[in-house]
């Protein structure tokens, strides 16, 4: 009987995915997955990153959760879900207390941080994270770990992330009627890098850039600190609608044609290369130049890469990412836009795909759209390990099932 399996839900605009994974091995500093269940459904309720009908999110969620369940042949009842959304705010804050003996035990620790969390937010939001950025010991900066040091005066610089109440109380109502709970919302961008980057890379520094359907999503490291999230309000849906409008066919037809053959850097198509497309007709075709559609496709992601370049400047980012840039999500999978980003960010530039601490049915997520659904599993395992909660076992997906029933009928 497995016993800890953790569960990620990735509500997107366009599509919803669930992972389950049973947690292996002993508990360690990075904890190792075996990926069971993967499920998939077409999104309905939700715009720009926001449930705006719930009963048709819920069918969404019931659909990919029941996918992941049956292909893993298992059952959970709580769910890691992502959250994300222009209403996401982020800041820095510094707590400051006195050591309350000779070294500094976790209750200073503790009282540190509700001192930095002690920041008044208005009724219709709510605290997503807060992440501890580093400690200063009487003065002394770079401190990771304060416990068992000498002191009077112990400082910590925390990362608080809030959130609008309604949207984060909309995205548990749905998972609620779905037959399940959300053990926690996590903040997209950062359950995907935890996902594609590397310890290493948050050191150096670098920009995690996670362009889903309506939103692109940005994330900064380095010295292996939180720095910055944004939202930009552009995606791939973005790009289909180049499209429609370019190629003159039904939104349906042009999402195909990105699919199957748009590429972001026109200098790798060969210009005599044509694609069919509908005519304008039924039953019609006609013949495009596949160079048309890369044109089209790199104009708007040169613009996209722009907006990113000037929000990395205006925070005075660019400049620290020695790790350069990691894209990811959806779009991430067009062909050439590892040579597009390199050209307009000129630094290094890779795809972010799932892999380390990963086995099972590894290879089904190993592809930039899974990138943030994984990394809520991750993050789950994580919390599991310092809290021993979030896990779901055979027998309680049993009984989430039973509250359900309850809930449907009382």
């Amino acid at each position: 009987m497995r016993s800890n399996l953790i569960a990620g839900l990735d509500i997107g605009t366009t599509k919803t995915c669930a992972v389950i994974a049973e947690l292996i091995g002993e508990r360690r500093r990075r904890p190792e997955l075996k990926i069971l269940g993967v499920g998939q459904a077409r999104t309905a309720g939700v715009r720009r990153e926001v449930v705006t009908h719930i009963e048709e999110t819920t069918v969404t969620i019931q659909k990919a959760i029941k996918e992941a369940e049956l292909m893993g042949g298992v059952s959970v009842d709580r769910v890691w879900a992502g959250i994300s959304g222009d209403h996401v705010r982020a800041h820095s804050s510094l707590g400051v207390v006195a050591v309350g003996g000779d070294e500094i035990r976790q209750g200073d620790l503790t009282r540190v941080h509700s001192v930095a969390r002690a920041v008044a937010l208005p009724p219709d939001r709510e605290f997503l994270h807060a992440i501890p950025q580093e400690y200063l010991v009487d003065q002394q900066r770079g401190i990771k770990d304060p416990i068992g040091m000498s002191g009077t005066r112990l400082e910590a610089d925390v990362y608080l992330v809030s959130c609008s109440s309604p949207a984060a109380n909309n995205i548990r109502r749905a998972v609620s009627r779905a037959g399940y709970r959300v053990q926690s919302l996590v903040l997209t961008p950062l359950a995907t890098a935890r996902a594609v980057l590397t310890e290493d890379e948050k050191e150096v520094g670098v920009a995690l850039v996670e362009i889903g359907a309506s939103t692109t999503q940005l994330a900064v490291f380095y010295e292996g600190k939180i720095r910055h999230v944004g939202l930009l309000p552009f995606g791939g849906d973005t790009l289909t609608n180049d499209l429609v409008r370019g190629l003159s066919i039904p939104f349906g037809e042009a999402l195909k044609a990105k699919e199957q053959h748009a590429v972001a850097f026109a200098q790798l198509v060969d210009p005599q290369e044509t694609v069919e497309l509908p005519g304008p007709s039924p039953g019609q075709h006609r013949h495009v130049a596949r160079e048309l559609i890369a044109h089209i496709v790199e104009q708007r992601l040169d613009e996209l890469f722009g907006m990113v370049q000037e929000e990395l400047e205006r925070h005075e980012l660019l400049d620290r990412l020695g790790a350069g840039i990691v894209l990811t999500g959806g779009t991430a999978a067009l062909h050439g836009i590892v040579e597009m980003g390199g050209q307009v960010f000129a630094c290094p530039v890779r795809i972010g795909v799932p892999g380390e601490g990963l086995s099972g049915l590894a290879e089904s997520v190993r592809r930039p759209r899974f990138a943030a659904v994984t990394g809520l599993c991750l993050h789950g395992a994580d919390r599991f390990y310092e809290t021993g909660e979030g896990a779901s076992t055979l027998s309680s997906g049993a009984m989430a099932r039973i509250g359900a029933w309850i809930r449907e009928f009382f």
